[in-house]
């Protein structure tokens, strides 16, 4: 016998009243996975710019000499934002990863990304894009229950997603 709630109802429907029943399977893709994958996809890949970056605990001569030549940003000393560069790039993604401050995280990304779109590479908006998309799941809709973050809501008593 079939769960009224789990399985679509199709008898005496049509064929696009199926499909359309079918399609509703998708609302059920927990938003707890989606935050989870939007977190680890796009948590590496800023990990691994940041990577480019460094050398051991240091920045390394390429990347201030791209911040010189390539990215070229207003009002920034090339050393100063090799170096901000580099650490945010490795600390919003581990917040992120490990979902601790995820929405802060995903906000400061989200700027950084702005940053580069508007600043360096303008050409690139359908990446800045996917990119943003993963940052708004997060910020829109939180971290989700795989989270330091829920852990922390839930020990104080809040509704956190």
């Amino acid at each position: 016998m079939h769960d009224e709630m789990t399985m679509p109802r199709t008898q005496g429907q049509t064929l696009p009243q199926k499909f359309y029943s079918g399609l509703r399977l998708l609302d059920r893709i927990p938003h707890d996975l989606i935050a989870l994958i939007s977190r680890l996809s796009i948590g590496a890949v800023f990990w691994q710019s940041g990577q480019t970056k460094v050398d051991g605990w240091h920045v390394t001569d390429n990347a201030v000499y791209l911040f010189e030549t390539e990215y070229k940003l207003p009002f920034v000393d090339p050393w100063i934002a090799a170096d901000l560069a580099a650490f945010a790039e490795h600390f919003f993604p581990f917040l992120l990863v490990i979902g601790l401050a995820s929405r802060l995280s995903a906000l400061a990304l989200l700027g950084m990304t702005l940053v580069i779109e508007l600043f360096v590479y303008p050409d690139a908006w359908p990446t800045h894009g996917t990119w943003a998309v993963c940052f708004l799941v997060i910020i829109a809709g939180g971290p989700g229950r795989i989270s330091i973050d829920h852990l922390i809501a839930r020990h104080f008593g809040n509704n956190a997603r």
